[in-house]
């Protein structure tokens, strides 16, 4: 048979994945998720098992969306998955002299799905192709007793970002041990903000500020990564992501600077793995999100009180700083049957105390993720995999966070996450 020819077992292989594909468009509008700023601590059950370690250390189909060189490095398989995600979100506003003094909680709604798929197939010997669709981040509130209701705002507060990521996926092993991997990255975002009216009269466009109902908007970037395999134990990592420019929520152009733009920032990092022992295998990873090179997302709200309204060019956004990202990760081999994962993140805050005025609705300040997993083999070809994941409260108090013209005082903003996840592994 020509190589050219997919076999019946491969057909059927990629008619479920593109059935899963359908699905996880389908299941987009009810997730949500925050972790590193508003970006997953991982992606994929093994990888969030040990921490969210991938660069370096790929397990499943999943590390493509980590490192598209990855790929080089996974046999033919299948693994789709699924998280339930339950954030812990809410603020408190002390000394205002407007009247919104009061403990609010965010939590509305909860907890959220995130399904998640991805699939590599090896071509040759030295290349290989792939796809991952997933939850690349977000970010939800739901205040039902509004922050901003002595301001005059009505109904419910908050606001519902959702982002999904398509990259399908090619790498090539140019030498030895040494792969390039290079991918497309397609999102699809929607978003939606409620009860925050009185703030548009701040904004250059106030009939498209709030209650505008679900907006969409699409776009496009890439991702490149590098895996290298040095002696038999060791192997390092590196991706590069580019901005991803998408098109504006023309809903919410008087929301966000550049009439409604809301890209997804660049983010680079690298990473190293060892085998400890022919059991033990150690990962570490080190990652740098470029929030602030986001309008909408760095600039302060300072630049409201220097007459920039929302919606501008260089309008207010949510002051987010840019952050670093560590993550170390454990994998053991118990038995043939079974492994067992350990992993630790810690990253930075990226709201400075003076931005947590309008952090009310994103407050993505947790730093610190702690995670176990394990897999089960139950035959050659099958295997299940879980992980928890815990991120203990982290609050951020304000400081000179509450503008004069809004009654002054200090907003104080806090964020804890639980989640529990499962794949199922498909070799072929």
């Amino acid at each position: 048979m020509s190589r050219f020819l997919v076999p019946a077992a491969n057909r059927q292989a990629l008619s479920l994945a593109a059935i899963l594909l359908a699905g996880a468009a389908l299941c987009m509008p009810g997730t949500a998720q925050a972790t590193d700023g508003y970006f997953l601590n991982g992606v994929g059950a093994k990888a969030k098992g040990a921490g969210g370690v991938a660069i370096a250390m790929p397990q499943d189909a999943f590390s493509i969306a980590s490192n598209p060189a990855s790929a080089t490095a996974i046999e033919h398989r299948l693994d789709v998955g699924f998280e339930v995600f339950i954030p812990d979100r809410g603020s408190e506003i002390i000394g205002n002299q407007a009247g919104l003094d009061g403990v609010y909680s965010g939590n509305d709604a909860n907890p959220f799905i995130l399904p998640e798929f991805a699939y590599v197939r090896p071509l040759s010997d030295t290349v290989s192709v792939g796809l991952a669709v997933n939850g690349n981040g977000g970010m939800n509130t739901a205040y039902k007793t509004n922050p901003f209701a002595s301001f005059g705002a009505t109904g419910p507060a908050g606001v519902n970002l959702r982002q999904i990521s398509i990259a399908p996926t090619i790498a090539v092993e140019f030498a030895e041990g040494q792969s390039l991997g290079l991918s497309p990255h397609f999102v699809v975002q929607s978003f939606e903000a409620t009860g925050i009216q009185p703030f548009a009269a701040n904004s250059q466009d106030p009939a498209n500020f709030s209650n505008r109902g679900e907006d969409w908007a699409f776009g496009a970037g890439f991702r490149v990564g590098y895996l290298g395999s040095f002696g038999d134990n060791v192997r390092v990592g590196a991706f590069y992501q580019s901005e991803v420019w998408t098109t504006e929520f023309d809903r919410y152009a008087g929301l966000f600077a550049e009439q409604g733009g809301f890209n997804m920032p660049a983010s680079w990092g690298a990473g190293v793995s060892v085998d400890a022992t022919p059991r033990l295998t150690l990962g570490a990873d080190f990652k740098h999100i470029e929030y602030s090179g986001v309008n909408s997302v760095g600039n302060p709200i300072s630049s409201l009180l220097q007459g920039v309204p929302f919606g501008a060019d260089n309008g207010p956004g949510f002051g987010w700083d840019d952050i670093d990202v560590w993550k170390v990760g454990a994998v053991y081999q118990a038995s043939d049957k079974l492994t067992l994962r350990a992993g630790y993140g810690r990253s930075d805050n990226p709201v400075p105390q003076s931005e947590t005025l309008l952090n009310i609705l994103a407050p993505g300040v947790v730093r610190d993720h702690y995670t176990v997993g394990a897999t089960h083999k139950l035959s050659e070809k099958f295997e299940i995999t879980g992980y928890a994941m815990r991120a203990p409260r982290q609050t951020v108090n304000g400081s000179g966070s509450i503008p004069a013209p809004f009654g002054g005082g200090e907003a104080n903003i806090r964020l804890a996450e639980t989640a529990i996840g499962f794949s199922l592994g498909f070799g072929f």
